[in-house]
This record gives structure tokens, sequence and C-alpha cells, in this order.
């Protein structure tokens, strides 16, 4: 029998003491076991059909073809149906909204906002944590965030996830994010060139690209959300349609379990999971998305009333940083945007 590793025995320890007491797991430090409840059965009758929307460049969202080539779908009798989808968030949570997709994993940051607006979007696990960061040349001589006092941070988007993650750990580092910092908006590809061109000093985005990119130009990593505390909060989030979940509470759950099983067993398989994304970035070698894989924290999931503190905590950040107006109440919007699909 092969040995454990020490976190693989924490995973297992933490399944015997509380599935055993009847209490779903909430949150974890997962190793190669889901943040969930002991196994239920797959669905009766037929395979239920059901589409997810994932946006395919994005190796965060591995979960999505992984559950379907290692048959973790299959375990609970769904039918999967896949859509790219590489439009806005608000298109997205309206596809949702409309039964046009039934389920979509998603950054938190990039649905927060736009989940205001109301749409019948529920949000019911983190999928995973880490996948952004924020780099520069060596030879700028910034190692911290206090060092960017002045500078020009470029982004792919003026609202997107990274500038508002990078915004609030300014804020936390003693600086304002809007006075002290300039920020301007480039295509992915472009970010590099205008680094090297003295147009930013640093720059901020998502996986695979920024792994790829700090290889390909020699960069070094300010800051990132697998430091500090945000290491254990999740960046990716699993949503479903609202309709889905009063309807068929069963299927519901069955689709979100399959997903936090497969990020789990990707966790602690990077190298076979990255060979089954690599159709969807061909131009990168397998072992850099393994590299990618492994650098992300996909050994954290919740689920339950720690999920819901995680989007409270968000919540209060946005705030700080002129997302959410500071009257906003964070509780009581975290207690409409999630649901436990696992309550006892």
């Amino acid at each position: 029998m092969p040995r454990l590793s020490r976190r693989q025995m924490l995973g297992a320890l933490a399944v015997l003491t509380n599935g055993s007491l009847g209490a779903p797991l909430r949150a974890a430090e997962t190793g190669c076991t889901p943040a969930l409840p002991p196994a239920a059965a797959p669905l009766a009758g037929a395979p239920r059909k059901l589409t997810i929307a994932w946006n395919e460049t994005a190796i965060c969202t591995a979960a999505v073809p992984v559950a379907n080539a290692k048959g973790f779908f299959r375990r609970y009798n769904l039918d999967i149906d896949y859509v790219n989808f590489a439009g806005s968030t608000d298109q997205l949570l309206e596809a949702l909204s409309t039964g046009k997709a039934d389920g979509a994993p998603g950054m938190a940051l990039r649905w927060l906002k736009p989940l205001q607006q109301g749409f019948d979007v529920k949000l019911v696990a983190g999928l995973h944590a880490g996948c952004m960061y924020l780099m520069t040349n060596p030879a700028s001589g910034l190692t911290k965030l206090a060092d960017l006092k002045g500078k020009t941070i470029g982004v792919t988007d003026i609202g997107g996830p990274d500038r508002n993650f990078f915004a609030i750990r300014l804020k936390e580092a003693g600086l304002d994010p809007e006075s002290d910092i300039q920020w301007r908006q480039f295509p992915v590809d472009l970010l590099p060139v205008a680094l090297q061109r003295g147009e930013v000093q640093a720059f901020s985005d998502g996986d695979p690209f920024s792994t790829l990119q700090k290889k390909q130009f020699g960069l070094i990593e300010i800051d990132s959300n697998m430091r500090d505390r945000w290491a254990h909060i999740a960046c990716c989030v699993i949503g479903l349609r609202g309709s889905l979940i009063r309807a068929e509470p069963q299927t519901a759950a069955a689709v979100t379990r399959a997903l936090l099983e497969a990020g789990a067993w990707l966790a602690c398989n990077p190298e076979e999971a990255a060979e089954i994304f690599r159709p969807y970035a061909p131009k990168a070698a397998a072992a850099d998305l393994a590299a990618i894989i492994r650098a992300q924290g996909h050994h954290h999931q919740a689920l339950g009333a720690a999920f819901h503190d995680e989007i409270v905590l968000y919540a209060d950040a946005l705030k700080q940083v002129g997302v959410f107006r500071p009257s906003f109440d964070s509780n009581r919007y975290a207690n409409r945007v999630t649901k436990d699909l696992f309550s006892t």
C-alpha cells in the first residue's frame, strides 16, 4: 500500500472526523480530498443533461475538462455539454439566469459586482485559491507593494478581477490605489511590451498568461493572491442557475460534487491534469501547465458557512477600494448570493 503524505493524511482525517458526525466539511486545505460530506449516490434515471459555460483558455477552471475526462460527471449520472464563453460577465450571468447554461466556474472578483444586479444565480462553492500575479522586471528594483507608489500598473481590464485584487492589496499595504497608482489597459500580449518600453512599471494578469510571460521575459513576482490570508480564500467559485437549485437540488449538488472532486484530484495529479488541459493551450508545454497547476491553490475549497464568510471578506475588501459603497451590507449580500447545498 502506498504511503500517504502528511497533507493526504490530514485530508483523510478531516473527512473521517467531519463526515462521521454527519456535518459537511465547509472549508479545507483538502489535499486530494474534496471539501465535501460523504459521497452521495448517483442521480436516478437517465443521465441528466446539463450545460456548463467556461472560458477554455483559463487553466484555473481546468476542473471542468478533468471532471469529464476522469469520469467525475459520469459518477453522478450527469451528461455534460460545454459552452466556451468568453463574453462579458453580465452576459454569462444572463445566460445562467435564463437557462441557456446551468452552471459555470468563474473568478469571485469578476462576479461579485455584477451579481449585485440581482441575477438568478447562486454561488455554491469555492473551487480553489490562487491564479493572479503582479510582475515586473528584475532591474526595476520593485520588490514589494509599497515600492509601487507613483508607478503605473498595466492590466487587461480596468474593471477586471486582478485590477480589483491588487487594488485591495495596495490598500492593505498603506497605499491609495486611486491616487498613488496609475492604471493603464493593454491587450494581454502587449503587457510585457509596455513593461519593456517603460509605459508601465509592473503589470498584472491571471494564469496561464502570467506564468508563461513570467518565464518568457524573465520577470519577477511582486505579489499574488497566493500570499498571506488570500492563499486560503477561494479565488474561483462555482455558480449555478437559481432555478436549477430550487427545482432539482440533488442535481445541483451532484454537479457541484463532481467539480469539487475533479478540483481535488487535479491538485494531486498536476501532470495528468496538464495533459487533459493541453488541447486548450496548445502553445504551452505540458510541463509549464503542470507547474501552473502546482502553484495554484487547488488544495483549498470552501462550502457552507466558511464559503459565505469568504464572500463577506471579499465584499468588505471591495468596499475599501470603492467597488461597493461604504454602507453596503456585506453579510446581507453574501446571504443573498450564496447557497449551501450540503447543509444537514
